[in-house]
């Protein structure tokens, strides 16, 4: 049923036409966005969308525009290509491995940072997942594999359990994540596939702890649908945590990332990280907000909220390592190394004088 769901997803301009009026100009520039980067939305989530409203947020993080025919920015901005190993496998912070196992999803955000590949031939995925199992095998330090994409959700049971089952003798393991919008995009891949609830849970019961990373970036994708796949990943032992990219226009009001929170935790989800936007090509210009708006809206957010629904950092995941982003005080702006990808970073606090209009790390002098 899910794969059908899938296969109905809106990617075409015509398509898209049929939700909103678009002129012929429009069209020919739309054509050409979705040319270098597919667009694709599940019909489950353009039915949350206010088609009416120009400035809807649902609809500013999943249609494409215009604007990303302006060039500036980067493709690789967290230094993807220089962490990996082998395709489809990274290897930036000593106790982690990243594998991305799929160049799709479920719908494709137009802000994501692995534009460059997603719902485009790419050899970027793991060609061969038993390299990735061997490599984890050798290397004693890392305790934890993050499989994302892409989303592997929208990978078969089969293909997930396979994954699973290479990776549970390996004793040095001590749990495996999941990067996931599915829930979001398209929850009846969780709630109508039975199987792959009791692989979940039988992994988390005789082997090994599982972790869904969610990416839930505004209140309104909480649905009623989202909350019963929720529920059901709970009762299947999967501890939830959540990931927020701050966005111009979807979630950079204060009331707005408070709500956010404050209802992850109300349905037993943990907020995580707070993403700075970065600064990816086709991306920057319509969803970047400065740092120091960001840590306005982030320290106003957090009035608003309890120990629990505040517990995110506020980070910027950048070449050189995840920083968090901590304040402003006498023009400067104060930073600390929350994972580092060389050792004499770890843990590193500095700061850099502030410039009102630098949104990255690398706009700073």
């Amino acid at each position: 049923m899910w794969r059908k769901e899938l296969q109905n997803n809106i990617t075409t301009i015509a398509e898209l036409d049929d939700f909103q009026d678009l002129s012929k100009i429009e069209k020919i520039k739309l054509k050409k966005v979705i040319e270098r980067h597919p667009m694709s939305i599940s019909q489950f989530y353009a039915s949350l969308i206010d088609w009416k409203d120009p400035k809807d947020p649902l609809k500013k993080m999943i249609v494409p525009t215009c604007d990303e025919l302006k060039l500036s920015g980067s493709y690789d901005t967290s230094g993807e290509k220089s962490n990996t190993k082998f395709f489809g496998f990274q290897h930036k912070y000593e106790q982690t491995a990243l594998v991305l196992a799929t160049n799709q999803c479920a719908s494709y955000c137009r802000f994501c940072f692995r534009k460059r590949m997603v719902g485009k031939h790419t050899q970027e995925v793991i060609q061969n997942f038993k390299h990735a199992v061997d490599y984890i095998q050798a290397h004693a330090e890392i305790n934890n594999v993050l499989i994302t994409g892409g989303d592997p959700l929208t990978l078969s049971t089969e293909i997930l359990q396979t994954f699973l089952e290479d990776l549970e003798d390996i004793s040095h393991l001590d749990f495996i994540r999941f990067g996931t919008k599915v829930p979001v995009f398209l929850p009846d891949r969780i709630i109508e596939d039975p199987d792959l609830i009791e692989l979940i849970s039988d992994y988390n019961r005789y082997k090994k702890q599982i972790y869904f990373v969610l990416q839930i970036d505004h209140p309104r994708e909480i649905t009623l649908e989202l909350k019963k796949a929720v529920d059901i990943l709970k009762r299947a032992g999967v501890i939830l945590n959540n990931q927020t990219v701050l966005l111009k226009g979807v979630n950079d009001r204060p009331e707005v990332l408070a709500k956010l929170q404050n209802t992850l935790v109300s349905i037993g989800i943990n907020p995580y990280y707070v993403f700075q936007c970065r600064p990816v090509k086709r991306v920057k210009r319509q969803y970047q907000i400065t740092l120091e708006e960001g840590l306005h809206i982030v320290q106003k957010a957090k009035t608003f909220l309890n120990g629990h629904s505040k517990r995110f950092k506020y980070v910027m995941s950048h070449r050189t390592g995840k920083i968090e982003i901590l304040g402003i005080e006498d023009n400067n702006i104060y930073f600390k190394y929350h994972q580092a990808k060389k050792s004499r970073n770890f843990n590193r606090f500095f700061h850099k004088k502030l410039d009102k209009k630098a949104c990255w790390l690398d706009d700073l002098a």
